[in-house]
């Protein structure tokens, strides 16, 4: 039984690649990429944000400079138009995920209301 749930998933990936909320926001990448300033800024912000997370999950204390640090990355990221629209067409998809989710848990949802 968990073979078949596992293909289902694996067909619902393709199937989630070929949307058009995914196809927007692949686009959207793309574009933004072609900006090196955007892209740097971008790939900057991801591993500052993994690094905090890192650090928050491992119980350590956020530096005064790390947090000026993420606060002036996320504004100079805020800047790009190309960012700015990557961002809306990534929260397209996770609205989609996240209906996707309701679907898939709503049996456990419904047993626990009986």
């Amino acid at each position: 039984m968990a073979a078949d749930i596992l293909a289902d998933a694996k067909s619902m990936a393709t199937t989630l690649e070929a949307s058009d909320e995914f196809q927007a926001l692949s686009d959207a990448y793309d574009k933004m990429k072609q900006n090196d300033e955007a892209y740097k800024t971008f790939q900057e912000f991801q591993s500052t944000q993994l690094s905090l997370q890192q650090k928050q999950m491992q119980g350590q204390n956020l530096s005064e400079d790390e947090m000026n640090n993420a606060r002036e990355l996320a504004t100079k990221f805020g800047n790009f138009e190309e960012i700015k629209t990557l961002m809306q067409k990534e929260e397209a998809v996770n609205n989609l995920l996240n209906e996707l989710n309701n679907v898939i848990t709503k049996p456990i949802q419904d047993l626990y209301r009986k």
